[in-house]
Parts: C-alpha cells; structure tokens; sequence
C-alpha cells in the first residue's frame, strides 16, 4: 500500500508540474502522458505530444513541436524547432531546425539554426554548421561540419582506428555524395565535391571533387556462365 501511494504522489508531483508549464503557454496533446522534470525550462507556444520525456537541466525554446516518443535529457532546443522521435542528450539544437524522426544526438553534439538531423541519423560530439542538412541514414562522429554543407543518405565519418579515435572537418558549402565513408583525420574544403560511393583518406582541397571508386565493369554472358541464371516464372 505503500508503494501505491508514493506512486500516486509522483503522478500528482508531475502533473502539477505539466500544468504550471500549461499555464506559462506551453501546449499538450495529452497532459497525462508527458513526463517533465522540476528543472526543465519550456517557452510558451510549444507544443508536447504524448509519452515525451524531458529531464534534467533541459531547456526548450518557444514555438517548437517535441513529438511523441521524444527523450530529451540535459540539453537546448531553440525556437521554433521540430523534434519528432528522437532521444536528445546533452547536445544543443538551434533556432528552426528539424530532428528525427529516429535521430539520436549523443553527448557533445550541436545542430545550429536551420539545420535538418533526419531519420536515423546519429551524432556525436559533433558540430553541424547553421543550414547544413543530413536528412537521412547518416552516422557523424566527432566531426566539425560547416555551414550549409549538405551530407547524402549513407554517409559515414568513420572516427575510430580500432585504439583511438579521430576527428574531422568539412568546410562551408560543400557537398558530401551518398554512400561517402570519410576516414578520420580528413579534412574537406570549403565548396569542395565528394562524389558517391567515395571513400575518402585524404584530405579534399577547396573547390575540387574528390572521386574515389572502382570505375564501373561490364562482363557479358558473366550470370549463365556461372550458372546462376534462374528460370523465369512465365517460361515453366
């Protein structure tokens, strides 16, 4: 029985907390189901949706939508930004950007204004400079990215040798193809051109395009040699 009401009297702590928030302006799609701690700090206009979490020193900006399932633990969110599905921590994302759905930003990482962290994209310890993009299937680990840099599906900063790890940077403006690995330390110039499916271990001069890839073979005949050619449904 005693366990029971320190449960009730946890429920009554966070709901009092939801609705001194709901009182500031911030807005819930479900008062019951949001899970806020005593420190956090949200600004009026913004918008909770159901089972969110929010711990810890975080603070939220206003105008912003936290979806549903979103965790965020020690962290800042600027103004007006949209977070769908996603797990926060201790990281920093600026004023009007868009995270998730299914980002994860582990510690030390920093979106800037403007800036897309999409689905399934993972960072760490990273910076990701005001109006550069990765919207989608992209791991950035310890690296600085500048800004309005855009980083196609598939990208990998590939940070650790197998004893320590490594950091990297790409310049203002440039442009990182699909299905890129970039080998910690690189450096990646400003304006420069990393066509798909490169893996990069050098750094990339301002301006230039880096190609590294086997140049594309044709072997004829290659499938029924082998003896791999299947029988086609419509010929039995």
């Amino acid at each position: 029985m005693e366990i029971l009401e320190e449960y009730e009297a946890q429920e009554r702590e966070r709901l009092r907390i939801n609705a001194r928030l709901a009182g500031g302006g911030v807005l819930f799609d479900d008062i019951k189901t949001a899970y806020i701690g005593g420190n956090v700090r949200i600004g009026a206009g913004t918008q909770i949706g159901p089972c969110v979490t929010i711990e810890g020193d975080a603070v939220i900006g206003g105008h912003c939508r936290i979806g549903q399932n979103t965790r965020i633990s020690d962290s800042r969110v600027g103004d007006g930004a949209v977070i769908e599905q996603s797990v926060i921590i201790e990281s920093e994302i600026g004023d009007g950007a868009s995270v998730g759905p299914f980002a994860y930003m582990r510690p030390g990482s920093r979106a800037g204004d403007g800036t897309k962290v999409g689905d399934f994209v993972e960072m760490k310890n990273s910076v990701l400079g005001n109006g550069s993009k990765a919207s989608h299937l992209t791991y950035i680990g310890d690296s600085d990215i500048g800004e309005n840099v855009n980083l196609g599906c598939g990208v990998v900063f590939v940070n650790y040798d197998g004893k320590e790890k490594h950091r990297s940077a790409v310049g203002d403006g440039a442009f990182i193809g699909c299905n890129v690995n970039v080998i910690s330390p690189v450096t990646v110039g400003d304006g420069a051109y990393v066509a798909a499916g490169t893996t990069v271990t050098a750094d990339v001069p301002e301006g230039s395009l880096s190609v590294g890839r086997v140049k594309q073979r044709i072997i004829q005949g290659w499938v029924k040699r082998r003896g791999l050619l299947k029988e086609r449904r419509d010929e039995k």
